[in-house]
């Protein structure tokens, strides 16, 4: 048994961690900005505390007593998010180097930081045709403006004070994760769950048209929340110590991603291109050559497989809220 820090425990991948971690036998303390009602899961016989890790004195007392830190805690969201709050990014940086310090005076065993393919050169990322992205790709650094200088950042500080102050840190670069139990609507949501939102939407409230961001030519990978999890404790406690990508390498364009999900739902939808809308990188796909080499193993269950898994959650949360605005459609507590 192993006492374990899981920052960011209120987000989506936070609470499918925290569950695993329970249910493996590890003590854990779970800590999240958000009050537990804005928690997405809850499980019992987790210390619980609402804390904003962005100041010092919180880190102290969310690590005290305990050995390893899982930092998941991001101000973040989809494209449509990030675009558009590159300071509220930014300032994430506080909670990383903030939580690395106190790992250092407190003596924590091991620090894993969730990075993201965002920190890689959008000049390789041009061509929707995306052959995937290698790690080495991060350099010379041109990232995402605002979160991906961030996770950069922070990726270089785990660095130094590993090899400045001997603190073992595992920094994963992940590639557009989702699944149940995460946020669809209110503007952090990401392509998978928008796309599936939208499709209910049109059954839920006899919708015809279907809005999608860009020319839905763009291409990206998404992995399943339960490879990712998987790849998180896999890289936690192997002797990984450089940014590793943790993502699938199935490539889809958003049309494509669009056509899966109205097979799932049984019928089409008029489709509607906003131009205008932020839209991201052209093409963005994970190379996975090194996380086969150092673990044989890559995430691999198929996007059509995630995403009925993903449709039917979501239907469910919506079907409760059934007769609500559908902008209003908040997450089922």
């Amino acid at each position: 048994m192993k006492k374990i820090v899981v920052a960011g425990a209120g987000g989506f991948i936070g609470g499918h961690l925290i569950k695993t971690l329970k249910e493996t036998g590890h003590q854990v303390r779970a800590v999240d900005i958000k009050p537990l009602t804005k928690w997405y899961q809850i499980t019992p016989g987790v210390d619980n505390l609402v804390l904003d890790l962005k100041n010092k004195k919180n880190c102290y007392q969310a690590l005290n007593g305990y050995e390893e830190v899982f930092n998941l805690a991001a101000d973040m969201g989809g494209m449509g998010f990030i675009e558009t709050h590159k300071a509220d990014c930014m300032l994430s940086v506080l909670i990383n180097t903030h939580l690395l310090m106190v790992a250092r005076d407190l003596g924590i065993q091991r620090f894993f930081y969730a990075s993201s393919a965002c920190v890689y050169n959008g000049e390789k990322q041009t061509d929707p045709k995306n052959p995937g992205l290698k790690e080495s790709d991060a350099y010379p650094a041109l990232a995402e403006d605002g979160y991906g200088w961030e996770k950069l950042f922070s990726e270089r500080m785990c660095r130094h004070f590993r090899e400045d102050f001997g603190l073992v840190t595992r920094v994963p670069r992940f590639h557009n994760v989702y699944g149940p139990y995460g946020t669809y609507d209110g503007g952090r949501e990401k392509a998978p769950a928008a796309i599936c939102r939208k499709v209910i939407e049109s059954e839920l409230f006899d919708k015809k048209d279907i809005v999608i961001w860009g020319d839905g030519n763009q291409t990206r990978s998404f992995m399943y929340i339960d490879d990712c999890i998987k790849g998180i404790l896999d890289i936690m406690y192997s002797n990984i110590e450089e940014p590793i990508n943790l993502g699938s390498s199935e490539m889809v364009s958003i049309n494509q991603l669009v056509d899966y999900v109205e097979e799932i739902a049984g019928h089409k939808l008029n489709r509607k291109y906003d131009l205008t809308a932020p839209k991201g990188v052209r093409g963005r796909n994970s190379d996975n050559t090194l996380i086969m080499k150092y673990l044989g193993w890559e995430p691999s269950i198929p996007l059509k497989t995630g995403l009925q898994k993903t449709y039917n959650w979501i239907k469910s949360e919506m079907v409760n809220n059934r007769g609500k605005d559908p902008k209003k459609i908040v997450f089922n507590e």
